[in-house]
């Protein structure tokens, strides 16, 4: 039985807590695994480092993404995940406080699913994050997951 996870990747604690905050008001259950930085991401993703011994039964339903990270950006985390068969069909939204046109240009051409900034006021925060719990992990019919090659 895979478990299905939201996979956040955020390096500013607030905005960590600010959604964790979120999903409990309302009412997102799925366990949230937390990465803050460009390299932790892919590690979890491709099972190396800190992560090499993570179950392959967890499976990010969806990766929120922030684009303003450490050591690796957002979107060259995204650029990894769509070069990767096992990973290049993992809904990621685009989970950023980024006003640049050009990331948003950037961000959907590597291939995000979608693109939210984050709303400053907490109401409209969780009420963004409420509509998107809604939509990729109960409206949303996920593709299968690519278990990796032997």
């Amino acid at each position: 039985m895979h478990e299905r996870v939201i996979v956040l990747v955020e390096d500013n604690v607030n905005d960590e807590e600010l959604t964790l905050r979120a999903f409990r008001k309302s009412n997102i259950l799925n366990r949230v695994v937390i990465v803050r930085d460009g390299v932790e991401a892919l590690d979890y993703f491709f099972s190396r480092g800190a992560y090499a011994n993570r179950s392959q039964d967890e499976i990010a339903q969806v990766v929120l993404l922030d684009l303003k990270l450490p050591k690796i950006d957002g979107l060259e985390v995204l650029r990894e995940l769509r070069a990767h068969a096992e990973t290049k069909l993992i809904p990621v939204v685009i989970l950023t406080s980024s006003v640049e046109e050009q990331d948003l240009i950037r961000g959907y051409g590597l291939g995000a699913n979608s693109y939210i900034r984050k709303p400053v006021d907490f109401t409209q925060f969780v009420e963004a994050v409420r509509q998107l719990g809604l939509y990729w992990l109960v409206i949303n019919h996920a593709a299968p997951p690519v278990l990796p090659s032997a």
